[in-house]
């Protein structure tokens, strides 16, 4: 079996899709909007400033990509000497959410709305929140409402330290999310929460129930930790995960990966604390693995950036990553091929917290059944799921049920 590694930025949208507007994201633009904030010297801080500057995901196709995404030019030099395959793909899965992201890349879109919770105070059901109490053996929660995990701590963080009472907040996802500390409140009690809290919600279909364990003393130095768990709703058919472990090929998980699958084809995790240790941790697979597959997910862009909209630290974000690809392309093999890619948006500049609707890059780069990868457009793909049957057809698999694979040399 030959190797493939997926690498997802997470919520790195090119443009919004043309039913963004049922979802309030008309005119969101992840990608697009922060090379243009870059350019404008909107996004200077103290790591970085001027126009953006990823030499290296544009020589991989990302720039062309985002220009037939968005059908007018970016301030980059987007197709100068381009060596991957580039496009854009269309989700068909019917949320903006994290699991139906990944889940139709791998070849399973998800047809059905997951349930969700009304925009309100005290959003919950009453019967829910009595239920977790008497079974979670808590006193009390706060907060139970919509918000960002970043407002959530400043708001109810020292309160969580006075009471002990776990923090239960949501957003426009199908997510419960219970914050507590990591010392006072205790992180297998967490865990052990949140394992009782995804069977109360299961009857909602809620897809996620989401540990945020955090550390600190105050709201100045409140931080959440790298020791956050994704309780999932296991995929409800067969996913290029499962088509891998049918060979016997190996599936691991960089980063939360295996929680979004509920641990499904999956033979064994690794995390670390943020994007760069991500990748190390990337790095040394790549070493030990040789056949199958190393899926990575680069969580930061996401729930550091674009949720909590720093524009800013999205773009150093990115020119982070981008300065790291050199050490990825040093270690592939000639039986290798990497796709890049993402699960939704998260428009750093639009309003409010949540993901956006976009369409998401399609770059392959590396080798396809034995031939380099050639520079060309791939243009619109019509779901997500044209990229796990590239893959799928890479590493000799049987087609998955959905998607076309794309043509790469």
């Amino acid at each position: 079996m030959n190797r493939a590694i997926i690498i997802i930025l997470d919520s790195l949208g090119l443009g919004a899709s043309a039913d963004a507007h049922k979802y309030g994201d008309q005119n969101a633009d992840t990608f697009g909007h922060i090379v243009e904030a870059c350019e404008a010297g909107l996004a200077n801080n103290t790591q970085r400033h001027g126009p953006l500057k990823i030499p290296n995901l544009l020589r991989w196709g990302l720039g062309a990509a985002a220009v037939g995404s968005r059908k007018h030019k970016l301030p980059l030099a987007t197709h100068l000497n381009v060596q991957g395959a580039y496009g854009h793909a269309v989700e068909v899965s019917s949320g903006k959410d994290t699991p139906s992201g990944h889940w139709e890349i791998c070849g399973l879109p998800v047809p059905f709305n997951w349930g969700t919770f009304p925009q309100q105070e005290d959003c919950f059901p009453t019967q829910l929140m009595q239920d977790l109490l008497v079974q979670g053996q808590i006193q009390g929660t706060l907060a139970n409402k919509h918000g960002s995990g970043t407002d959530i701590l400043a708001e109810y963080g020292e309160q969580h330290l006075r009471t002990g009472f776990p923090i239960c907040y949501t957003s426009a996802d199908s997510v419960f999310q219970i914050a507590a500390h990591e010392e006072t409140f205790g992180l297998e009690r967490l865990y052990d929460l949140c394992e009782v809290a995804k069977k109360l919600v299961d009857p909602l279909n809620v897809a996620r129930v989401i540990a945020r364990p955090f550390k600190g003393t105050c709201n100045a130095d409140f931080e959440r930790t790298a020791n956050r768990r994704d309780l999932t709703t296991p995929p409800m058919g067969r996913t290029l995960l499962d088509h891998i472990q049918d060979q016997n090929g190996c599936v691991v998980s960089v980063g939360k990966v295996g929680d979004i699958f509920a641990h499904k084809g999956v033979n064994y995790t690794v995390k670390a604390d943020d994007n760069m240790g991500l990748v190390d941790q990337l790095l040394d697979q790549m070493k030990q693995v040789k056949e199958g597959l190393l899926f990575v997910n680069l969580v930061d862009f996401d729930s550091k950036y674009g949720h909590r909209r720093d524009v800013a630290g999205y773009a150093n974000a990115l020119e982070e990553f981008d300065a790291r690809l050199p050490q990825i392309e040093a270690q592939l093999e000639p039986q290798d091929l990497v796709l890049l890619s993402a699960d939704h948006g998260c428009d750093p500049t639009w309003p409010g917290s949540d993901h956006t609707r976009e369409h998401v890059p399609v770059v392959f780069y590396g080798h396809h059944c034995g031939l380099p990868v050639q520079a060309f457009d791939l243009g619109e793909r019509t779901t997500f799921a044209d990229m796990g049957q590239t893959v799928a057809s890479h590493l000799g698999l049987v087609s998955l049920n959905y998607g076309i694979g794309c043509q790469l040399n």
